[in-house]
């Protein structure tokens, strides 16, 4: 009796190379002014890490985080005043040229990406595809 195991493929990962761009961002005023709120009771060395996550009503939706200058390699770091923003080198094609800018409104107030890159965008500025 044959063994129905045998000739059993699996497929292994496969290495994609990665586009990279050098990041532009570019920051309202009323983004800025929260930057630097948020930013007040943060660490020395922390930065606003801007990144892409899978997810969100439109495909991939924007994650920003205060946290520790990463130091690792792939990170592109960009100053506005006294804030620094790290974007990582994987997530530079999508995010270089977007405009971070702040929202209030009477729902509550948050931070809005303009993403030129996006094909399609979710009215709350917080998912793209």
């Amino acid at each position: 009796m044959e063994d129905e195991d045998c000739g059993t493929t699996f497929a292994l990962p496969v290495a994609e190379d990665m586009i990279i761009v050098p990041v532009t961002i570019d920051v309202t005023d009323d983004a800025m002014s929260a930057m630097e709120g948020a930013m007040a009771n943060a660490e020395e060395g922390d930065v606003l890490i801007v990144s892409v996550l899978g997810g969100g009503c439109s495909g991939f939706m924007y994650d920003l985080q205060i946290q520790n200058r990463p130091e690792d390699e792939g990170w592109q770091f960009i100053s506005c005043d006294d804030v620094t923003i790290a974007v990582h080198d994987k997530d530079s094609v999508q995010l270089s040229g977007i405009t971070l800018d702040f929202v209030n409104s009477l729902m509550g107030g948050g931070f809005k990406v303009i993403n030129p890159n996006a094909q399609k965008a979710c009215s709350c500025g917080k998912s793209f595809r």
